[in-house]
């Protein structure tokens, strides 16, 4: 906190600097001198600030009332001559204040803390007594107002106490309304009690005359049932003979009926070997060829991929593909990622593999073939999390292997015979596939074909 120092100047200097203040400086005051000296700070060189405060010379006022309040009240109080200059700026800022407080009458409507921080900063004659009336001026104004808030607080005080009253009064004659509600409700729960005692006695009587009706129902049921006993054995007795009856009529039928089946038996065994004593007397060779095998025609078993490209059918038309696929154990080979960018290549890989393979099961399903379908490794940036759907081989190539040599590497793997088709546009993988015997089909086919599903 900023004090007077008895040192600044020379005692009993006509410009009142001899004055000393007997107590500390106001708070408020305190303030408003170093915002006083903080706006002349920035109008002063680094040579004429005093070397505790040059640190400070680029910061903003805002930072310099923060960080160097203390220092610069020290350096005002204790360096007469960068007061001087301070002075000096603050009579540039406002004269007309300076110019009142330096003839003894400062202005009645400005602030008394302006003036009595103007008048600390100056120094005129009197200024003791300016920043004395400043801080009790001050105090007052913090009294009422400490008083006007405590009177106001006590007001709220009293308004929240009403209302806590009046809510408590509520409150009161809430709960005795409840009470009231709930003393008739216990009533009428004692009358349903003694309601319901009195249908559990009538219930309980209504049981025991139940268990005696049960009692005397369970007897009757025991005699009736030795009764139906005696009835049963007596029945059983009867089935039993007329069972041994009916065994006595079976196989007295079944005397009379090996006796014809014999007959039966040895004209059979003559008539055959009659025909065989006719078949070595013609010498006849046995049976080898049918007729129906004479007649020319394609047997569904024989029928090859070549057989198909021969009928009179577009190599464009997806139903050349619908015929390769009925030759039994046919093998549809599609490269996977060939396809998709040729029908729908600006799709996510991703979306272009669940799209075409989704319709490659509906396909499976239709058909029955056997259906793989590879794709190119080299593109996954991670291993795919995919679960292949019912009825498709799903393949990825593995690193430095291409989806083509995986490719030809399965038709190979195939047996010689066996029907396989390969769907690729690529003229390096249809002319490999068909050297090894399987059947190339073009990627717009299947498209076409997969369209139709």
């Amino acid at each position: 906190m900023v004090e007077a120092s008895s040192g600044a100047e020379p005692a009993g200097a006509a410009d009142g600097s001899a004055e000393e203040l007997d107590r500390p400086l106001p708070e408020g005051v305190r303030r408003r001198v170093i915002a006083i000296v903080s706006d002349g700070f920035g109008g002063l060189t680094v040579a004429e600030l005093p070397a505790q405060l040059r640190q400070y010379a680029r910061f903003t006022p805002s930072r310099r009332l923060k960080f160097a309040g203390n220092a610069m009240a020290t350096a005002l109080e204790a360096e007469p001559l960068f007061r001087q200059r301070i002075a000096e700026r603050l009579r540039e800022a406002q004269p007309e204040l300076v110019r009142a407080l330096e003839a003894g009458s400062p202005p009645p409507a400005a602030d008394p803390l302006d003036v009595a921080a103007a008048a600390y900063v100056l120094r005129p004659t009197g200024w003791v007594k300016l920043v004395t009336a400043a801080g009790e001026e001050a105090q007052r104004a913090d009294a009422e107002r400490a008083d006007e808030e405590t009177k106001a607080e006590l007001e709220r005080l009293r308004r929240e106490v009403a209302e806590a009253r009046e809510r408590a009064r509520a409150e009161n004659e809430r709960l005795r309304t409840d009470l009231e509600s709930a003393k008739k409700e216990a009533e009428s729960l004692q009358r349903k009690l003694r309601s319901a005692l009195s249908d559990v006695k009538r219930g309980e009587a209504a049981l025991r005359k139940a268990v005696a009706e049960t009692e005397s129902v369970r007897a009757e049921s025991q005699t009736q049932l030795s009764a139906a006993d005696s009835e049963t054995r007596r029945l059983k007795a009867r089935l039993g003979e007329a069972e041994a009856a009916l065994e006595a009529s079976r196989k007295a039928v079944r005397e009379g009926r090996s006796i014809e089946d014999m007959r039966v038996r040895l004209l059979l065994d003559t008539m055959l070997e009659s025909a065989q004593g006719l078949r070595r007397e013609l010498a006849l060779p046995p049976v080898s060829l049918h007729p129906a095998e004479t007649v020319d025609a394609v047997e569904p078993g024989r029928m090859t991929p070549k057989d198909i490209a021969a009928r009179a059918l577009s190599e464009s038309d997806p139903a050349i593909l619908d015929q390769l696929l009925t030759l039994p154990q046919a093998h549809l080979v599609v490269d996977g990622y060939n396809v998709t960018k040729t029908g729908y290549p600006t799709m996510p890989l991703e979306k272009q593999r669940l799209r075409l393979l989704g319709s490659l099961s509906a396909l499976a399903a239709q058909t029955g073939a056997e259906v793989t379908c590879v794709f190119d490794g080299a593109e996954l940036a991670a291993p795919v999390l995919l679960a292949p759907p019912r009825g498709v081989r799903v393949l990825f190539s593995k690193p430095g292997v291409t989806a083509d040599e995986l490719i030809r590497q399965l038709v190979r793997a195939e047996p010689p015979g066996r029907p396989v088709t390969v769907v690729s546009t690529d003229r390096e993988v249809a002319d490999g596939v068909a050297r090894a015997g399987a059947r190339p089909v073009a990627s717009a086919v299947l498209l076409k074909r997969l369209s139709r599903s």
